[in-house]
């Protein structure tokens, strides 16, 4: 297949580099002078696009993602798929597959779970909005890079289960934190604390396969100096996406605007920047109520 890759950052240099070694045949695209083995690298965006079959972006937000749409749909050909792995505004990925349905394009938003591990490893997940014909064209590709690809139904479904899955993370992130620091005051070693919630009501994602404590579960961010899996800054802002998102429809989401007012304080008034998300337990060590 002849694809397009626009975007070639810590995500999708990776995912493009799994499509080539497939044999795909991928021309890419990025404002950094980056060189990917098996790439060909185009001068611009819609020269990447040009007579592609499947153009795919990964891109750092909505406004990005409509100005590179602006370049890259009227160099795509009738039939071909625009597909975005971006997360952004659920605004934008509707607008965007709106434009791209207008020019004759199949528009899939695909959003990303799993990190840059899963990106170099082709074991993402991806949440999938639009139509079946452009995600049965697609399949293919979601192998390559992913593990996983669930269609989510229409065009901005994709960016709405990834916010939403992301609050949720967020906010478990938080508690498990919380009641690690909660344990260490109360007296209750870690591994005690660790084998009692991940194996009862309390176990979770955040708990069982990404423990925040070092030393503790599965190797996790924790035990590298919480050298970021995925960076706080990253959570903060899926966290800040969801919240516009319940603002637009009128959503009552009060854990996930605590949650995403605690990440903006690390991120942006403490030593939270470039951390890992589960960061917040040294975060919550050293703090007292009040």
């Amino acid at each position: 297949m002849k694809i397009g890759f626009i975007g070639l950052g810590n995500m999708g240099g990776p995912m493009a580099a799994n499509l080539a070694k497939a044999g795909h045949e991928v021309t890419g695209f990025d404002m950094a002078d980056v060189k990917i083995e098996g790439i060909k690298m185009a001068g611009s965006a819609a020269a990447a696009a040009e007579g592609a079959q499947v153009v795919i972006t990964m891109l750092p937000n909505g406004d990005i993602l409509r100005r590179v749409a602006d370049e890259v749909i009227p160099a795509m050909g009738t039939g071909a798929v625009l597909l975005d792995c971006s997360t952004v505004d659920v605004g934008s990925a509707r607008d965007v597959a709106a434009q791209a349905q207008a020019a004759g394009l199949s528009a899939l938003d695909a959003p990303v779970s799993g990190g840059v591990g899963g990106a170099a490893g082709g074991t993402l997940t991806f949440m999938v909005g639009g139509d079946e014909a452009g995600f049965n064209i697609a399949k293919e590709l979601f192998d390559i890079m992913g593990q996983k690809a669930v269609h989510c139904g229409p065009s901005g479904n994709g960016q709405a289960a990834k916010i939403c899955n992301n609050m949720i993370l967020g906010a478990t992130m938080i508690a498990t934190c919380e009641a690690f620091a909660l344990a260490d005051k109360l007296g209750l070693e870690r591994q005690a604390m660790f084998d009692v919630v991940s194996t009862s009501s309390g176990y979770s994602w955040s708990m069982n396969a990404y423990c925040p404590a070092p030393g503790i579960g599965p190797k996790s961010p924790a035990d590298n100096g919480y050298q970021p899996g995925f960076a706080a800054d990253l959570m903060l802002k899926d966290l800040r996406l969801s919240q516009q998102a319940a603002e637009t429809v009128n959503a009552d989401t009060p854990m996930g605007r605590a949650a995403c007012d605690l990440y903006a304080d690390f991120v942006e008034k403490e030593d939270g920047k470039g951390r890992d998300f589960s960061a917040m337990l040294p975060r919550f060590e050293t703090r007292g109520r009040g």
